[in-house]
Parts: C-alpha cells; sequence; structure tokens
C-alpha cells in the first residue's frame, strides 16, 4: 500500500490554524489527480485541498474542525484499483467535447454516476451560506456541479423563482426551535477587528452629501461608448476611487497611520474596495490606485469582485490598503457610520441615491442626492482635515472635470489660478 499524505496547506505567515470547512470527497471515494478533496478556512480567505496524486481517499479529521497548519488531514492510497463505476479525470473532458455523436451517447450513464456520487445533493460552502442565510432547506435545491453538488447559482436561482405556495399567507413557517453554529473563523477575526476598532481608536464621522447628476449625466452619455471600448461597464465605484485618489494627495494625513508611536505617510493609495461574498464582507486592494484609469479601476474591481464571489480572494488581495471605501448604498442603506478598516486611519461610506428637493441657484428642484461619510482616526486626522478631505471628493464628483485637471477647474487653469 503506498499513502499519500494531505497537509493542510498555510495560508500566509500570520495564520496557525485553519477549519475544516467542507469535505468534497468521501472517505473511501476515488480521485484523480489535482481534483478538489475539500475546503479550508482560515480567518483571511477559503482555500481548497488538492490531490498531488491518483487513489482512494481516507478522510482524517472530520468538517468542522479546527487544525494547524501543516497537520496531515486525509490521505490517498496511490496503490488502491481504479473503481469501474469511477468518473473520468477532469482532462478528458475535451476529447468529448470533441466528439459531440458520443457524448450523446454517454450522457445517460453521465447521469447515472451523478446521482450515485457523494456529492450529490450536498451544498458548497458558498452555497450552504446563502442557504442558510435564507432559510432554504437542504433537499429543496437540486445541484447542478460536479457529481450534483449544489452550487451558488442554483441557490440564487431557487431563491428567485420564487416561494413556496404552501407559505403565502400563511407567514415564514418559525417554530420554537434554534440551532447553534460554530462561528467560522473568518468571522471570528473579524468580531475581533471590530471591537479592536471601537476600544483603540479615537473614530469620528463626518457626513456631507452629493449631488449625483453630472456622474449620472455622464455615465447615461458614455457607458454604452466605454462598455464597447474597454469591455467593462461604468459604475459610480469608479468615480469615487478616482476622487478618493485625488483628495487623498490633498490631504496626505487621511491616508497615513499609526505604528506604536510613529506615523506613517504614504506617497501611494492602496484603495481597498469592500465587495459582499458569500462569506461576508470582503476587502480586497486596488493597488496604485491613484495611478489608474476609470476603465481600469471597474476592471479591477470587476476582477477582485469575481474572485470573493467564488472564494479565490487571497490573502495578498486584502492587505495592504491604506483607504477604504465601502459601499452600502447597494443594499439600500440612507445613512451610516463605517468603521475603520484597522490599521488604515479612515474609511468613506457611499449609501443610496434618493431624489430630494434641493436649493440651486435660489430656486427648488429635485436632484438624485447621495449621503457619504467618513469616519476617521481622531488621534491622526484633524477635524479640519477630515471635513477638508470629504469636501473635496464632493466637489471632484459635482464636477467630474476636476478629477483629470488635479481638482482644479478648466477655467482656474486657463487663469492661472
Amino acid at each position: 500500500m503506498a499513502i499519500k499524505d494531505v497537509k493542510v496547506p498555510s495560508p500566509g505567515e500570520s495564520i496557525t490554524e485553519v477549519e475544516i470547512a467542507n469535505w468534497v470527497k468521501a472517505d473511501g471515494d476515488w480521485v484523480e489527480k489535482d481534483e478538489v478533496i475539500g475546503e479550508i478556512d482560515s480567518d483571511k480567505a477559503t482555500l481548497e485541498l488538492v490531490a498531488e496524486e491518483a487513489g482512494a481517499v481516507k478522510i482524517l479529521v472530520p468538517a468542522g474542525t479546527t487544525v494547524k497548519v501543516g497537520a496531515v488531514v486525509c490521505q490517498i492510497d496511490t496503490a488502491a484499483a481504479k473503481p469501474a463505476g469511477a468518473p473520468a479525470a477532469p482532462k478528458k473532458e475535451a476529447a468529448v467535447a470533441a466528439a459531440p455523436a458520443a457524448k450523446k451517447e454517454e450522457a445517460p450513464k453521465a447521469a447515472a454516476k451523478v446521482e450515485a456520487s457523494y456529492a450529490a445533493g450536498h451544498p458548497s460552502v458558498s452555497a450552504k451560506k446563502i442557504m442558510d442565510e435564507n432559510g432554504v432547506g437542504a433537499g429543496k435545491v437540486n445541484g447542478s456541479g460536479k457529481g450534483g453538488r449544489v452550487t451558488k447559482s442554483d441557490v440564487v436561482d431557487y431563491i428567485t423563482s420564487g416561494v413556496d405556495s404552501a407559505a403565502v399567507g400563511g407567514g415564514w413557517g418559525g417554530t420554537r426551535d434554534a440551532e447553534r453554529t460554530k462561528m467560522t473563523a473568518l468571522r471570528k477575526k473579524l468580531s475581533e477587528r471590530l471591537v479592536s476598532v471601537k476600544q483603540e481608536t479615537a473614530m469620528l464621522t463626518t457626513f456631507n452629501e452629493v449631488d449625483m447628476k453630472p456622474i449620472m449625466d455622464i455615465r447615461k452619455k458614455y457607458k454604452d461608448a466605454f462598455a464597447k471600448k474597454h469591455d467593462v461597464n461604468l459604475g459610480f465605484m469608479s468615480f469615487f476611487t478616482k476622487a478618493v485618489t485625488e483628495a487623498l494627495r490633498l490631504y496626505p494625513g487621511v491616508n497615513a497611520m499609526i505604528d506604536g508611536t510613529d506615523i506613517i505617510t504614504h506617497n501611494y493609495a492602496d484603495v481597498a474596495i469592500a465587495v459582499s461574498s458569500p462569506k461576508g464582507l470582503m476587502v480586497p486592494v486596488l493597488r496604485n490606485a491613484e495611478q489608474m484609469s476609470l476603465a481600469q479601476i471597474e476592471a479591477e474591481i470587476k476582477r477582485l469582485a469575481l474572485k470573493a464571489r467564488d472564494g479565490k480572494l487571497t490573502i495578498d488581495d486584502m492587505t495592504g490598503g491604506t483607504f477604504t471605501i465601502t459601499n452600502g448604498g447597494v443594499f439600500g442603506s440612507m445613512l451610516s457610520t463605517p468603521i475603520i478598516n484597522p490599521p488604515q486611519s479612515a474609511i468613506l461610506g457611499m449609501h443610496n441615491i434618493v431624489e430630494r428637493p434641493v436649493a440651486v441657484d435660489g430656486q427648488v428642484v429635485i436632484r438624485p442626492i447621495m449621503y457619504v461619510a467618513l469616519s476617521y482616526d481622531h488621534r491622526i486626522i484633524d477635524g479640519k482635515e477630515s471635513v477638508g478631505f470629504l469636501v473635496k471628493v464632493k466637489e471632484m464628483l459635482e464636477n467630474p472635470g476636476k478629477m483629470l485637471l488635479g481638482s482644479k477647474s478648466a477655467e482656474e487653469i486657463l487663469l492661472g489660478l
């Protein structure tokens, strides 16, 4: 018998423990080389356990167990005989795709294998998260993933397809039962960081409002041409990121952080963008955002958001930011006080856009208004600096040309002001 140990990989230098989130394979299942065996959760990201050799799997640690990095959590018997009904290796899929006739003939057999697979009906980690949050019971969703596994898109399709007829008019079927679930490593780390921010910083929040009509007019006029040329949609986040980087240049203290008794000031803007994922709010970083165009910002946000959705964000994707932007408006938030993302010293909160009556040139008009909030560490950022920063962001959003011309209008440049 030839045994290959599968050890827990290191998610990062500071991480010593992880949690076995899910086993994709069951004890005794056959696994091909480079096929996913299971998933592990750290306080930063989710990683996959991949088979280095083909063989029969022996699970040593049950799902939900916390283990040390480097621990042996399962083994692969490379000398085991491959079962007759075991699925073919993933690399053979290309050959099947090249022969449509053969693919049709083998379809019934493939379906039979999916039904017999251990994965059939079992949700992935991201799918399980959404099912729990929306009260979707096990067995209600049909899986379309590999081996019949329930994917995130399967759950989303189920939820958006409508509610059960029995639930209409009858409430949501609550009981007197309660369920206790173990907090994930990521959620535990997040809770610790949030509490420490409240206890260790002198956090204060300043507010303002932005007339979004100029930005909305630009998007309406150029969105089709922008998407055609750059293959990415023109959103609000790129305008806010660009405005923030210019404001950080003018107010470098907002881009600084405290390290012991020292203040570190950055000559670059690594802007962290909060994005929603099945595991919760993740904050990947746009490196040197001050050098990016609107198209580059949108493309990078899209790339990172897709990685967050698929649970593929790495430690490097989420470390090293100097300033954070979070958008609660996508969920309908009108106003909030965002919490600083340590060790950063400030965070900008965006909110929903609502048509409100405002005074323009002595006349009451209806304009699309967004409230914005800047939370900052008062130990390092003074009130004058924080208010000035937020006003500058407002000015550039209401006059987008200032973003291109370095916070000055065309007229000011013409006049040498």
